[in-house]
């Protein structure tokens, strides 16, 4: 899914013309006939496939695949089925009516993941273009062998109507809906993202940075920490053998449940990154010496240059701040049982650089913890700056006035906000805009 991100960060329409034969492009052009976007030529996906579960979408020959958590990928439906049965039989639940539940929601999280795509727009294209009489026609005559259940496992089931009524649902959350990501289609969506980069900068806690993303990660960071900072803590943490702690975190009902999203983070960061994280430790090491929050921070060169792009921000400073908090966080959380002694030495080095915590002078008592409410409320007033006080960014959030807005990116999340309070954050910062 990083990968999505890569592809998606450029989008524009590309015009496709006849040119077999100048005549024929002359003709074109001078009865300004204007060629269709590639994404506006028939799709391959039509009303039938879109609620087949076991359809494989295809873009370019290559499956695309939809995600739960943003990493558990799926390519059909069906597969999607099979981790739900499998997810309700793993967890206790005191009545069957949780459980049901406890389903019912991964399975609307899926189907939303696999038709609002971060690289694939023609499922979204066909959910929206149709009436809801049709969408429920199309469901309807959905047949399985598990017919008349579109699916039937040993703990949980799917009858037709409760299909019917996920597809119905999810058309009318997205028929007025805008998705506030640095890919969406709309430059007010785009506009929205944290990753939307202000030429002019933005002033945030006395420092100026390129985007709001930049300041949200850069203040991970404690202001002293530097990069050799961070290569002596990857030094304890590629010491440890993370597979027993990601499995005991994984394990455990109420911190899975809890924190879903953030477990499935370490795993794939723990396990498959930390080579990622070293690299770019010692390229930025050889050539920057200041402190990672200040180098974060607007370079300000003339000319203007961006040091770091937004994406940079999240996948290299953001995940590797985030990795190093959470392992704090989940080593403290309760009675301790995640703590062992091979730990320690990561947990003292991460004390010793001020990952307990979220260090902001000026905001609070100069001090927060990452996963808190105190955190999160900081997302609104760092957006209070950029869409109540800059004059360009109020006029783009009031023209969003009568859409639902959104922020949906393959069923991904954020530890340190999650997505139903950036969305609520968001929309009180739009009613402050309008009034």
């Amino acid at each position: 899914m990083l990968r999505a991100l890569e592809t998606v960060m450029g989008h524009g329409y590309r015009l496709k013309w006849a040119i077999r034969a100048a005549p024929v492009v002359l003709l074109l052009l001078c009865a300004g006939i204007a060629s269709e976007p590639v994404h506006a030529q028939v799709s391959s996906v039509s009303l039938t496939t879109l609620v087949d579960p076991s359809s494989v979408f295809r873009k370019e020959g290559k499956v695309v695949p939809f995600a739960l958590n943003f990493f558990v990928e799926f390519q059909s439906l069906d597969e999607l089925f099979e981790y739900i049965d499998a997810q309700a039989g793993r967890w206790a639940f005191d009545v069957d009516s949780k459980r049901e539940a406890f389903a019912d929601d991964l399975l609307r999280r899926g189907v939303e993941s696999r038709v609002i795509s971060m690289v694939y727009q023609d499922p979204h294209e066909v959910l929206i273009t149709h009436t809801a009489e049709q969408l429920a026609a199309a469901v309807m005559g959905v047949r399985t062998a598990s017919t008349p259940f579109v699916y039937r496992g040993e703990d949980w089931k799917l009858d037709l109507a409760g299909y019917r009524d996920v597809f119905l649902e999810l058309q009318a959350r997205w028929r007025s809906a805008l998705n506030c990501w640095s890919g969406s289609s709309s430059v007010a969506g785009r506009v929205l993202s944290n990753w939307y980069i202000i030429r002019e900068g933005i002033a945030l806690f006395g420092a100026d940075y390129d985007s709001t993303e930049h300041f949200w990660q850069a203040v991970k960071y404690h202001p002293e920490v530097r990069l050799e900072d961070l290569s002596g803590i990857l030094d304890r943490v590629e010491a440890v053998s993370w597979g027993p702690w990601l499995e005991a975190l994984g394990s455990d009902q109420d911190v899975y449940l809890s924190h879903t999203y953030a477990v499935h983070f370490l795993q794939q960061n723990l396990l498959h990154r930390l080579a990622f994280f070293r690299d770019k430790v010692e390229e930025h090491a050889r050539a920057f010496d200041r402190p990672v929050r200040i180098l974060q921070q607007r370079a300000g060169d003339e000319p203007w240059r961006l040091r770091f792009t937004a994406l940079e921000e999240k996948i290299f400073w953001g995940d590797l701040a985030d990795v190093f908090h959470l392992i704090y966080y989940f080593a403290h959380r309760g009675d301790g049982r995640f703590r062992s002694p091979e730990l320690e030495p990561v947990l003292e080095a991460l004390r010793a650089h001020h990952f307990d915590g979220i260090y902001l002078p000026g905001y609070l008592g100069g001090k927060v913890g990452f996963i808190s409410p105190e955190l999160q409320r900081l997302m609104f007033e760092i957006w209070r700056v950029k869409f109540l006080e800059m004059d360009r960014f109020r006029e783009v959030i009031r023209s969003t006035e009568g859409s639902r807005l959104l922020h949906f990116l393959n069923d991904g999340d954020s530890p340190d906000i999650p997505i139903p309070v950036y969305v609520g954050f968001l929309e009180e910062i739009r009613r402050l805009a309008l009034e």
